[in-house]
């Protein structure tokens, strides 16, 4: 029997991601792919529409990349200072976290989740450290944060 051509609905391991249009076997299209909602029927009309659909996200994707990257340069930009108490050596007593970093951001307007903040540790001494924020997928900034004693 002659592969079956189908629409794929959703990722499926070892087979191809959402949107994809595959040949499988008659038998694992009837009775998976079709009944499990992964996968359609594909058709001349689907498959144009597939296609119109995957140039809209792509367009929008690359627009939301454009974006990120112009966040990216203005995150880049910003120095942050934070002060903490500190004792003689410049040892925080506690530390600066993520959601230290999150609060100075939105300070300046800028919105950031904690969890894109990626410090790898607890910043526990004075100086100068860099914090990695993960935008997108694609794009990370790097924000420069200076961490000086109380007086």
């Amino acid at each position: 029997m002659a592969n079956v051509k189908l629409i794929l609905k959703e990722s499926v391991a070892g087979l191809g991601r959402a949107g994809d249009v595959v040949e499988v076997k008659p038998g694992f299209a009837k009775n998976f792919l079709v009944p499990e909602g992964k996968a359609v029927q594909a058709s001349a009309a689907k498959i144009r529409e597939v296609e119109h659909l995957k140039r809209q996200i792509a367009e929008k994707l690359a627009k939301e990349l454009a974006d990120v990257r112009k966040s990216k340069q203005a995150l880049e930009a910003l120095q942050l200072e934070v002060k903490a108490k500190a004792g003689e050596e410049g040892k925080l007593f506690g530390s600066v976290t993520a959601a230290h970093v999150a609060d100075l951001l939105a300070a300046r307007g800028i919105e950031i989740d904690r969890r894109k903040i990626d410090l790898g540790e607890p910043i526990k001494e004075v100086g100068d450290h860099t914090v990695t924020v993960r935008l997108h997928s694609e794009v990370s900034a790097t924000v420069r944060l200076k961490v000086s004693p109380e007086e």
